[in-house]
């Protein structure tokens, strides 16, 4: 899931002291997972909004609206009217939600809510680790299902750097070297023949910016045309 972290409270505030009506809306999907951006979280920035402008005796309405992904047209076309009734939106959704937010509603001013901050997993109660840079050559049948590109510090593809000791990485004694996890994790399943084949450096190419994919199969089957 795509894990994200609230913006300063002061960062936020800055963004829309100049306006009398907002509307902080939230993301139902991962946001809401990683405790940053969900309905809960919508409700509670716009008290602390509130109440802040209350202390400094401006008169502001501030609401809030969730839906279940920002990064979906129609589910943003449901706050359309919420949208028409305010100066200025706070997302709380991920980069890609806050954009897509900000395209659909082109004339009010839409600032983001949190910094949104990798693709990555629940690890337990409160914390989050990233496993995926999506870079758009995946690695993974090759490695084990251990990720080079992002849990190696230097994204090494062809083993470890020959810096690990005890089976740590050489730039935090901390960290587990990824390259003698991906070994353990081959041998394991009898595959350390994978590593008899050198691969090939990364094609930075295919991880230009912006991407785009489109599937044309897909599209003709919900065709409405």
């Amino acid at each position: 899931m795509i894990v994200a972290q609230p913006k300063p409270f002061s960062e936020i505030e800055s963004f829309v002291h100049q306006y009398s009506r907002i509307l902080v809306a939230g993301c139902g999907t991962c946001v809401a997972v990683c405790l940053a951006g969900g309905e809960k979280e919508a409700a509670i920035l716009s008290a602390q909004l509130r109440l802040s402008a209350l202390k400094k005796g401006r008169n502001v309405e501030v609401a809030a609206a969730t839906v279940e992904r920002q990064c979906d047209r129609e589910f943003l076309s449901l706050l359309h009217d919420r949208v028409a009734k305010v100066d200025a939106v706070i997302s709380l959704a991920c980069g890609a939600g806050i954009q897509f937010l900000a395209e659909m509603y082109p004339e009010t001013p839409v600032f983001p809510g949190v910094d949104t901050s990798f693709i990555g997993v629940a690890e337990g109660a409160g914390a989050w680790a990233e496993r995926c840079k999506s870079c758009n050559q995946c690695f993974l049948g090759i490695t084990g299902g251990i990720c080079p590109v992002t849990m190696c510090a230097k994204s090494l593809l062809n083993g470890p750097c020959g810096g690990p000791t005890n089976g740590k990485c050489e730039t935090d004694s901390q960290r587990d070297c990824a390259w003698v996890q991906i070994i353990q994790r081959l041998q394991l399943q009898g595959r350390l023949d994978m590593l008899e084949s050198v691969v090939p450096p990364r094609d930075f190419g295919r991880s230009s910016h912006p991407g785009k994919i489109v599937r044309p199969d897909y599209q003709k089957r919900f065709s409405t045309e």
